[in-house]
């Protein structure tokens, strides 16, 4: 059975928030899953994220395949990191001593100065023109006039 961590929504209209659950891949968006690992609600200023880590990175090293809004929830609760390194143990890169994630993943300060890198890129980026779906506009070449 082919499984993803996806997003189950909820919620009323204009007010999503979203169930991180473990579902068949044939399963409707808002339909039957198997397990449910936590809550995304993306209306809070930041974004609040409920994760069972522990279950995450069981579903994600059983090979359960996050899809890209997840796979960035998990990026950003280190689940993705953990698991990197847990494999780079199994082929013998490095030791588990070496292994462990940084205490600056632990207590938040990573995620922090990740948010803030964010911010200065969003600023940097907000006076570049861009198209009605979100992609820059590349400028069009002039042909010289005759």
């Amino acid at each position: 059975m082919a499984t993803r961590i996806r997003l189950q929504r909820h919620g009323r209209k204009g007010y999503a928030f979203y169930s991180i659950v473990i579902a068949d891949v044939r399963a409707p968006r808002d339909g039957k899953f198997t397990e449910k690992l936590g809550t995304y609600n993306p209306n809070t200023n930041p974004a609040t994220v409920d994760l069972n880590f522990d279950r995450a990175l069981y579903w994600v090293e059983c090979g359960a395949q996050p899809t890209d809004t997840v796979r960035n929830i998990l990026s950003d609760e280190g689940v993705m990191l953990v698991r990197h390194l847990r494999c780079g143990v199994k082929k013998g890169a490095f030791d588990e001593a070496t292994a462990k994630p940084s205490s600056t993943l632990e207590t938040g300060e990573g995620r922090q100065d990740c948010q803030a890198h964010r911010q200065t890129r969003r600023r940097q980026t907000e006076g570049a023109r861009r198209s009605p779906r979100g992609r820059k506009r590349q400028p069009t070449p002039r042909s010289p006039k005759r």
